[in-house]
């Protein structure tokens, strides 16, 4: 099987910074698609970056502009660097990786364990 396994989370200020990471292992062949959810306080998970399997990236609106989805496939990583935090970022952030394994021989998508980001003065 997969395991996802995150780091870099943590308490900054409000206009810090934060860079998440979250490394693949197991039986690999190939990913298809490398996101970046999260769940904030009492609310739905929601999705904050996607890079797609043709190397396609989007954003959410409140991510545009101030976090970068990065991915190192040699790696099998996923990055996030998050700019200019504001204290409506915290949550719990979740990396999903959509991974193809040689055993068994299926494709689906796995999740990390999640890190705690909170942006507080």
């Amino acid at each position: 099987q997969v395991q996802l396994v995150e780091s870099g989370g943590g308490l900054v200020q409000p206009g810090g910074s934060l860079r998440l990471s979250c490394a693949a292992s197991g039986s690999i062949v190939g990913i298809y698609g490398m996101a970046w959810y999260r769940q904030p306080p009492g609310k739905q998970r929601e999705l904050v970056a996607r890079i797609s399997s043709g190397g396609s990236i989007s954003y959410a609106d409140s991510a545009k502009g101030r976090f970068t989805i990065s991915g190192d496939n040699a790696k099998n990583t996923v990055y996030l660097q998050m700019n200019s935090l504001k204290p409506e970022d915290t949550a719990v952030y979740y990396c999903n990786q959509n991974v193809r394994t040689l055993v068994p021989n299926t494709r689906k998508d796995y999740w990390g364990q999640g890190t705690q980001v909170t942006v507080s003065s």
